[in-house]
């Protein structure tokens, strides 16, 4: 399952990132979106999502939601 298909207000593990590109896996990597660290959706919206890691609140684009696997 992806993160566009997530429930919101559940709290779910980051299995997967699926990217080519090394700059958006450091990026991530940076906000603390990585395998094995838990992920929440706190909305979505027709452009993408908005997800809470680490106490802090960021908004994907429905690209990197489908790429992001829980």
């Amino acid at each position: 399952m992806t993160l566009h298909n997530a429930e919101e207000g559940k709290e779910y593990i980051i299995k997967a990132i699926n990217t080519d590109d090394e700059d958006l896996n450091a990026f991530l990597f940076s906000l603390g979106c990585y395998s094995g660290e838990p992920i929440t959706v706190v909305a979505h919206r027709k452009s993408g999502s908005t997800v809470s890691i680490k106490d802090s609140r960021y908004n994907f684009d429905k690209n990197l939601c489908e790429a992001i696997e829980i």
